[in-house]
């Protein structure tokens, strides 16, 4: 009898079931991220999760839920993927870590190369030509908002020191990633110990006044950026911003158009722009990486989630060989010697060449697009709900979002499951056996790209009752 089957038995000789037992342990001594700790055990309950299967998520009640978040945007090809399952198991009887500085191994080379092949690279301009390992998004943004501000030092220009991020924007939430982002409630306590941040205002295609569609938005959008960068570019390294879709700010989307301005605009103030693919790169908008949808290349790519198609933590920064030249000196002190523990791990490596061989041997962007058009048909119906101001979509994002009520996120930002009314669509959405975090008054489907028509007409119907349920209606029992 294993460890986990003997405490099972004694808790239910005890009269206590195993997933109330391993909540009751976990509030001893876990500190959960995202939440107001005092919500647990009643409010919001942990789901005890045994494994994962595909699409699903197995609890140690045997109660299955679909996972319709990704797991926080992390899971690509399903849970338990058996091919990079074993790409981790055989690396692991191999090599489970040695140190990048002054080291290198078959993964970390492998990964590099292949990451530099498929990233957008427009005629005309300078392809990514160099890759920085990290840990995580947040890590990444660190060494991507390093980098920009580092290399303009190095080259004289010591006075290029904020960076230009868009309202409602999210990068993650160590200092220099929360710096850049535009979210109260994440950035407003931390806010004395922050950079100083630009913040252009949004291209979000739901701010558009009535008569004017999302590419004129997008201008108008540029337009403003424009001014700001005429009037203080000069002080200017980088501009960050999620291409396509401000996912943490609520899957708020916006027209390509804006991204081939902002292309042009980095280009005359002579900026580095930063495209932050953490959530939205591998395949999640429709394209490999979401610039490729407006034909640009940014200079510094930040990667993660999707990576190791949510197996392993894992971050890249890919970079353009102008940059990575304007390191190369005698001095150490213009070196750039930001450096994690477990950069370039061999296991996470591994297990993102496995995801890239997925995407290969199984046309993954090709079925992609098939399910993504399955999605807009069962998001249709929402349209005319009396309770649902928009849907929007991009590739397989859907966001439909509820009227806006008296509860919802503090500073009417999208916060994860803020409010009563997101509360009581999570916990409908959980009874049916759904996994849905709202945020704010969006709920969002974001599903592993092996997701079913079955698990998708249930997530269909899920979100309904979902919907009903924060507008006080009836509850699953």
């Amino acid at each position: 009898m294993n460890r986990h089957d003997h405490d099972a038995a004694i808790l239910a000789g005890a009269g206590e079931s195993p997933a109330d037992a391993w909540r009751r342990r976990d509030l001893d001594v876990v500190w959960h991220p995202c939440t107001q700790m005092r919500e647990h055990p009643h409010a919001l309950p942990l789901l005890p999760i045994a494994r994962g299967e595909r699409e699903w998520l197995v609890g140690m009640d045997g109660r299955r839920y679909l996972d319709a978040v990704s797991s926080w945007w992390t899971c690509t090809h399903g849970h338990a993927e058996p091919r990079i399952a074993e790409a981790i198991a055989t690396q692991a009887r191999t090599l489970e870590h040695v140190i990048l500085a002054g080291c290198t191994h078959e993964p970390a080379v492998m990964l590099a190369e292949r990451l530099l092949a498929i990233a957008p690279r427009p005629p005309g301009r300078a392809p990514l030509s160099k890759v920085f390992f990290a840990d995580n998004g947040s890590a990444g943004v660190e060494v991507a908002l390093k980098m920009a501000f580092h290399w303009f030092r190095n080259g004289g220009q010591p006075q290029r020191t904020k960076f230009v991020a868009l309202e409602n924007s999210y990068h993650g939430e160590t200092l220099g990633a929360l710096a850049v982002g535009d979210i109260p409630l994440y950035r407003r306590v931390y806010a004395p110990l922050l950079a100083e941040a630009l913040f252009a205002p949004s291209p979000d295609a739901v701010l558009a006044p009535p008569g004017e569609s999302a590419e004129q938005r997008a201008h108008r959008a540029a337009d403003a950026l424009a001014a700001l960068l005429a009037a203080q570019g000069d002080t200017v390294c980088a501009l960050i911003l999620e291409p396509l879709v401000q996912c943490a700010g609520g899957m708020r989307m916006h027209h390509p158009a804006y991204l081939r301005r902002v292309r042009e605009l980095c280009d005359a103030h002579r900026i580095f722009l930063i495209a932050d693919e953490i959530a939205v790169g591998f395949g999640r908008t429709g394209t490999m990486f979401a610039c490729e949808q407006a034909g640009i290349a940014p200079d510094l790519m930040c990667l993660s989630k999707g990576l190791t198609g949510g197996s392993l933590p894992l971050a890249a920064v890919l970079a353009t060989q102008r940059i990575y030249d304007g390191f190369l000196d005698d001095s150490r002190e213009r070196a750039f010697l930001h450096s994690h523990s477990y950069t370039g791990n061999p296991l996470g490596c591994a297990a993102a060449l496995a995801s890239l061989g997925i995407f290969e041997s199984d046309d993954v962007l090709a079925r992609n697009r098939t399910t993504a058009a399955k999605m807009s048909e069962r998001a249709a119906s929402f349209r005319t709900h009396p309770n649902v101001v928009d849907v929007r979509q991009t590739g397989m994002i859907v966001a439909i979002e509820m009227a806006p009520g008296a509860d919802a996120g503090v500073d009417g930002t999208a916060v994860e499951i803020a409010g009563g009314r997101g509360l009581r669509a999570y916990r409908e959405a959980v009874a049916r056996g759904v996994l849905l975090r709202p945020l704010g008054d969006v709920l969002y489907w974001f599903p592993p790209y092996c997701i079913g028509d079955d698990a998708l007409d249930l997530l269909a119907a899920t979100t309904r009752h979902a919907i009903d349920a924060a507008f006080g209606g009836p509850t699953c029992a």
